[in-house]
């Protein structure tokens, strides 16, 4: 009953533009206790649920290489403590003065209110393709804050803590040792456990291990966080970075990703069983406006720290609105408080009602404002996927230059499967006879579907700097059989990949200007044996270039080698 009425909500409200997660929330609103009551025991279901987080986090962690989350501390720490801190307070004030709650039930609301969804956030912007944009990575710099900031939350509300029955849980700094402690022994563990394992298992060929291997990680950190008092996410996030510089992640995150995806789904349906309908209804003006409140106040103050950390103010009003609603450890914090006394179980009631309101409105606004926010992005469309059709060839990207390569196998009589993203581009070269398959040639799951476990060749012929060398890595060990061919963007490219395992590579304007410059040096009546000539000392002193900057890492030696003035004859 749960699948198939997420099935037709989700197919409704993607058909709608309105994205998966209001479906899912209403599939489960309808559903739970509080209007069919077909399907019980939310709580109990979110238990399990909870694990599609784990899962978003670790697949998260896996595009994160250590080096880059380094690079984003100061976002991390700087952005996100002003954005807990300042939400946290401003919310605070308006329940204090506005609404004339107590101040120690005013903190215990507002500061959880501060959190924001990242089961919601993270798969928006994940479809959208932003993840990776200077405003996704603010975005993800932040709900990683907020998932750091639960510990101390913990800790205060039990500090305010009116129940005597209830047992004093351990002290600040236990806990913040404790958290210090289970990271540490994580980037151990990962290091000198996991991946041994995962090496093992991939020289032992068992693919359906790996899909063993990939959940035990996940849960086996997730769990020792939860044992520990701490935050499973985050367990799950340490344990993918600490895979993310490995020849196996992208391997990993084809394998989890089907689970993350169905249990993120429940989990929704499970917030929405979980919508006290009856609250709403009893007192539906405040509901409404403290909801209101609450985006306004986030909103507004997140897109006013956008813009303070440089960000044009379109992106700061995308990056507000993304954050604006409550988040799901509200509900985890809420029960917190109500046991600790510091609220009514009405209260709790209503403010997680609120918290689910919040979220049912983030996909409208995202809607309503995307003219003045940014140009509209193209509307999520696919096409067919590729098959296993025993090519012998695989072609990614099929634009200017993949094209070429396309035509050229084919007129060697070459089996080739071509993929692309671009669906204008698929739908155009279909015009003209041409089967391009759709889907993501960065995906090892994809690749193979594809058929490059047969392939004796693929070729990255994609435009920009979309490749590295660890997927270059996964790529090979996946397919061992398979010659790798790679388009570069531009020399500092070939300067990144130099070690990764790749057949052949090329510039991708190198030969063209070669061969306009050979045809200039013709007009210019030089001889066939001095255009020759010419080409030949070009050439020489650009190997001899790369091999200076290959031993030393960087672009800034061996300038010698440029040629800037006319050579003698």
């Amino acid at each position: 009953m749960l699948l198939g009425t997420a099935l037709l909500f989700v197919l409704l409200f993607r058909k709608l533009g309105l994205g998966a997660t209001l479906g899912y929330l209403l599939a489960g609103a309808i559903l739970g206790p509080y209007a069919l009551g077909l399907v019980g025991d939310a709580q109990g279901k979110m238990g399990i649920a909870e694990l599609g987080i784990t899962l978003l986090l670790f697949i998260v962690g896996l595009e994160l290489a250590p080096r880059r989350l380094w690079q984003m501390r100061h976002e991390i720490f700087g952005l996100g403590l002003l954005q807990v801190v300042l939400c946290g307070l401003a919310i605070t004030g308006i329940l204090h003065f506005v609404v004339h709650f107590s101040l120690d039930a005013s903190l215990a609301l507002g500061l959880p209110l501060a959190l924001s969804s990242t089961a919601q956030v993270l798969p928006m912007l994940q479809s959208a393709g932003r993840l990776h944009t200077p405003m996704g990575e603010r975005a993800f710099a932040v709900l990683l804050f907020q998932d750091l900031s639960i510990i101390p939350m913990i800790t205060f509300i039990a500090a305010l803590n009116r129940n005597p029955d209830l047992p004093a849980g351990p002290p600040g700094w236990q806990l913040a040792l404790t958290t210090v402690a289970a990271i540490v022994g994580l980037i151990v563990a990962g290091r000198f456990v996991i991946r041994p394992l995962f090496r093992l298992i991939g020289n032992l060929g068992e693919r359906e291990m790996f899909v063993f291997a990939a959940l035990f990680t996940v849960i086996a950190a997730a769990a020792l966080m939860q044992y520990l008092g701490l935050s499973t996410a985050l367990g799950a996030f340490i344990a993918g970075v600490m895979l993310a510089d490995s020849p196996y992640r992208h391997e990993l995150e084809a394998d989890v990703e089907p689970f993350r995806s169905i249990l993120l789904g429940l989990f929704f349906m499970s917030v929405g069983m979980m919508l006290d309908l009856s609250a709403i209804a009893e007192r539906p003006v405040f509901v409404i406006a403290m909801a209101v409140a609450l985006i306004a106040a986030k909103g507004g103050i997140i897109t006013g720290l956008g813009m303070l950390f440089r960000m044009p103010w379109r992106q700061a009003l995308a990056f507000g609105l993304l954050l604006s609603q409550g988040g799901e450890f509200g509900f985890v914090l809420f029960a917190q408080a109500q046991d600790a006394r510091l609220i009514a179980p009405e209260a709790s009631s209503l403010f997680s009602a609120i918290v689910t309101l919040s979220m049912v409105t983030t996909p409208f606004l995202m809607m309503a404002t995307r003219r003045i926010r940014e140009a509209p992005q193209g509307k999520a469309e696919t096409r067919e996927g590729p098959n296993a059709d025993g090519a012998s060839a695989l072609v990614v990207g099929y634009g200017r230059f993949g094209q070429t390569v396309g035509q050229i196998l084919n007129a060697a009589d070459i089996e080739v499967t071509l993929i692309d993203t671009d669906i204008e581009m698929i739908d155009i070269a279909g015009n003209f006879g041409a089967k391009v398959y759709f889907g993501d040639g960065r995906r090892i799951d994809l690749l193979r579907q594809a058929g490059a476990a047969d392939a004796q060749l693929i070729a990255f012929c994609m435009d920009g700097d979309q490749l590295d060398e660890e997927f270059l890595r996964s790529v090979n060990t996946a397919f061992p059989q398979a010659a790798i061919h790679v388009r570069a963007f531009d020399r500092r490219t070939v300067l990144r990949l130099h070690e990764a395992p790749v057949t052949f590579m090329v510039r991708e304007v190198v030969e063209s200007a070669v061969v306009l410059a050979r045809e200039a040096l013709g007009e210019l009546g030089l001889s066939m044996q001095e255009i020759e000539r010419a080409e030949a000392m070009y050439r020489t002193n650009d190997e001899e270039r790369f091999a200076a900057q290959f031993e030393a890492g960087t672009l800034r030696v061996a300038q010698d080698r440029i040629i800037t003035s006319p050579q003698p004859r």
